[in-house]
């Protein structure tokens, strides 16, 4: 491969990383869910208790109750933070993990520590999971950085470059890649609560809606005090370029001018040139070349209000695929029921969730409009709003087309019943009923007949199937109130 001149050096003192894992859960197992994590060493995580702070994001470090109470719009606090596990939000269970492990790559073997992780239990059977990873070896270079980021977050590795990972516990137990040491070990408790689908197999079936089979990474970095930092360096931090398949140090353009571009849309440079924050569909991350103990209250925010503000607009993001996924799956001819609850879906999640506008801070105003931007949630929106229009029309449509032929059934029996008279017929059918007098009916005395059957028997039809789908809508309402908590 062509080494390119282009790329810099960065020398990286510390880091703070967390991947962040979408998954769907069984709603109707969300309580047998909750008893697990409870099990496992999770608690529910609230803001009124913060004793635990320091063992969730590492040595003194912790997050601000009154920065997450002042961050937010107060309905979307109220969404972030519920008031209790009946309401619609955010349910967050955190543990303090604390365990090292050897990541193995080729001739790399660095060494991690899962300072904590989070089971984020969100509305509509979607949830998140959190790692937070330090790197215990000092001094690395941003390549092996953003290597060990970029390998890390491949839940299963489906390129060859991608493949060959090995992660090794304390106990020496080796998992070959890293989805089964997500579920195999730091999640194990969860694979049979986590929702399938039944066309795809792997991670990929928990959500077959989403992008791709890899983990969205969240870091802090902290680069050598006083260092420059550079556009190309900045550029592979937003796409994730550490080292190619040789060992070299890797970037996945030759064209500053692209850079450029590239940095003016996910680029957030307010506190530049000491801090600077890249925003992309891959990765959210700070770098910094101000010591850690200046910058506490900047990775108290990355921790929490930042943290928050990311997960609400991945949360948004993967809700827009999922109502362009299931709108896709649709069929018209069988299935025209589906529109109804996806319908109500759509509604229910711009109502509870869906809004522009998150943050009170100018700060938390401008990230919010790069992860809209980045994440492309503004295009998604727009294609989820046409979707809903649609499925109106379409139900109108149908509404319409079953009125005019009701109409037009009740009109042709109501004429013909009218011209031809009930009176024709009707005293054949006084008791005893003469049914030898049926065969020797006149023309018109059999057409009054079948006028009346077929009107009768329309009624009753008619009487039928809608009490029949008043009931299959109570079993419906029913069912999904017993799948909630």
């Amino acid at each position: 491969m062509q080494k390119i001149d282009l790329i810099t050096k960065l020398d990286i003192n510390s880091s703070h990383i967390s991947f962040v894992l979408p998954i769907s859960y069984k709603d109707n197992k969300k309580k047998n869910l909750i008893q697990a994590l409870e099990a496992n060493g999770y608690t529910y995580f609230q803001l009124a208790d913060n004793s635990k702070e320091k063992d969730l994001y590492g040595e003194r470090i912790g997050v601000s109750k009154r920065d997450l109470e002042q961050y937010f719009l107060p309905y979307i606090e109220d969404k972030i933070f519920p008031p209790s596990l009946n309401d619609q939000g955010f349910h967050r269970y955190t543990k303090s993990f604390k365990e090292e492990f050897n990541f193995r790559l080729k001739s790399t073997s660095p060494r991690f520590l899962i300072q904590s992780t989070d089971v984020i239990l969100g509305s509509f059977g979607i949830a998140f999971l959190t790692i937070r990873v330090q790197l215990k070896d000092e001094k690395k270079e941003l390549s092996d950085v953003l290597d060990f980021m970029h390998h890390f977050r491949t839940v299963e590795a489906k390129l060859k470059e991608e493949k060959g990972i090995i992660v090794v516990d304390s106990n020496n137990i080796r998992y070959l890649s890293i989805n089964k040491f997500i579920f195999e070990y730091i999640f194990r408790f969860l694979k049979e609560f986590i929702l399938h689908d039944e066309k795809s197999k792997g991670y990929h079936g928990s959500l077959p809606y989403f992008e791709d089979e890899r983990m969205y990474v969240t870091a802090f970095l902290f680069s050598k005090e006083g260092s420059p930092i550079t556009n190309d360096q900045l550029y592979r931090m937003g796409t994730l370029d550490g080292r190619s398949p040789d060992g070299d140090d890797f970037i996945s353009t030759s064209n500053t001018e692209y850079i450029q571009r590239y940095l003016d849309g996910h680029l957030h440079d307010r506190w530049g040139p000491n801090s600077y924050t890249m925003v992309t569909q891959h990765a959210y991350i700070t770098v910094t070349n101000v010591p850690p103990k200046s910058m506490m209250v900047e990775l108290s925010q990355y921790m929490g209000t930042h943290y928050y503000n990311f997960l609400l607009h991945y949360f948004y993001k993967i809700m827009l695929h999922r109502i362009s996924y299931e709108y896709s799956e649709i069929d018209w001819k069988k299935d025209e029921e589906s529109v109804k609850p996806l319908i109500k879906l759509i509604t229910l999640f711009s109502s509870w969730h869906f809004f522009h506008e998150v943050s009170t801070r100018s700060e938390g105003k401008e990230l919010s409009k790069l992860f809209r931007e980045s994440l492309n949630i503004n295009n998604l929106s727009k294609e989820a709003t046409n979707t809903l229009h649609e499925l109106y029309e379409t139900q109108e449509h149908n509404a319409s087309y079953r009125m005019n032929m009701l109409l037009f059934f009740l009109t042709v029996f109501t004429v013909m019943s009218g011209i031809f008279g009930m009176n024709l017929v009707i005293r054949d059918w006084d008791s005893p009923v003469s049914w030898e007098g049926i065969l020797n009916y006149t023309f018109f005395e059999w057409v009054t007949l079948l006028t009346a059957v077929v009107g009768i028997g329309l009624s009753i039809y008619l009487i039928v199937t809608t009490i029949g789908k008043i009931l299959i809508n109570k079993f419906r309402e029913r069912k999904s109130k017993s799948d909630k908590l």
